[in-house]
């Protein structure tokens, strides 16, 4: 898997260009680049399944030259539906499994009732996933192309360019559904592939890219910290107060 280096096509800052801070080598230059920069080409409607597996293979194998030759501009619809087929396939997967191991959990006479509400609930996530998927990647291309403007400034390649960085990045949703695993490493491997990208196709540096995508995780993390937090104290004083 190539991390640090890309096609042959790479930009001439690659050398000089520092790993953590410093100025970057100034704005994007030239045509914005097109499927064929990139290993494999891009996701396209018309050749949907070839060009799917080309583009997770691109992006698993060498997602710095994947980024680096990846189109700008041009075409919103072909990244989305290519996150949202990666959400749906976490979902199909993790629903199946979930169907599997529910008979396990279910007591005894209740394996026919787990199995029903495990169908029922697999049906519904299926079919609140794609508006989800959708509302989740507007947001987070929305907050990291603010924090691109705060950080790159100028030199940006435009809120386009952000969106198909984190619809590409989505790939890691292929390995989210595996339990415990995939829950750790999957959205771990997504962060990675967006720092990549976002340094890629904005021209910057890895700590200013870095800083765009970990600013948001940390604001999450630490809200969901203080949301269990909140719920851990009220549950300990609840049992506090039935104990007297």
């Amino acid at each position: 898997m190539d991390f640090n280096t890309g096609s042959s096509g790479g930009r001439p800052d690659d050398q000089s260009r520092p790993l953590y801070g410093g100025e970057t080598g100034g704005p994007a230059s030239g045509p914005p680049r097109g499927p064929a920069g990139s290993p494999g080409g891009e996701f396209n409607l018309q050749d949907p399944v070839g060009s799917f597996v080309r583009t997770v293979q691109g992006v698993l194998r060498s997602p710095v030259a994947f980024f680096r030759g990846m189109a700008r501009q041009g075409d919103f619809i072909n990244p989305a539906i290519f996150a949202l087929i990666c959400a749906l396939i976490s979902a199909v997967l993790g629903g199946v499994l979930g169907l599997i191991l529910a008979p396990l959990f279910a007591g005894p006479g209740d394996t026919g009732e787990a199995f029903a509400g495990g169908i029922g609930g697999f049906v519904f996530n299926l079919i609140l996933t794609p508006i989800y998927a959708a509302i989740a990647l507007l947001i987070a291309s929305g907050v990291f192309h603010l924090l691109v403007l705060l950080f790159v400034r100028p030199s940006n390649a435009g809120f386009e360019a952000t969106f198909r960085v984190v619809s590409y990045s989505w790939v890691y949703q292929l390995i989210s559904w595996i339990p415990i695993i995939g829950w750790i490493a999957g959205p771990i491997y997504g962060v990675v592939l967006s720092i990549f990208g976002i340094r890629e196709v904005h021209n910057t540096t890895t700590g200013r890219a870095a800083a765009i995508v970990l600013i948001p995780v940390a604001v999450i993390l630490f809200f969901v910290l203080v949301l269990v937090a909140l719920v851990g104290a009220a549950l300990f004083f609840g049992t506090q107060q039935q104990q007297f």
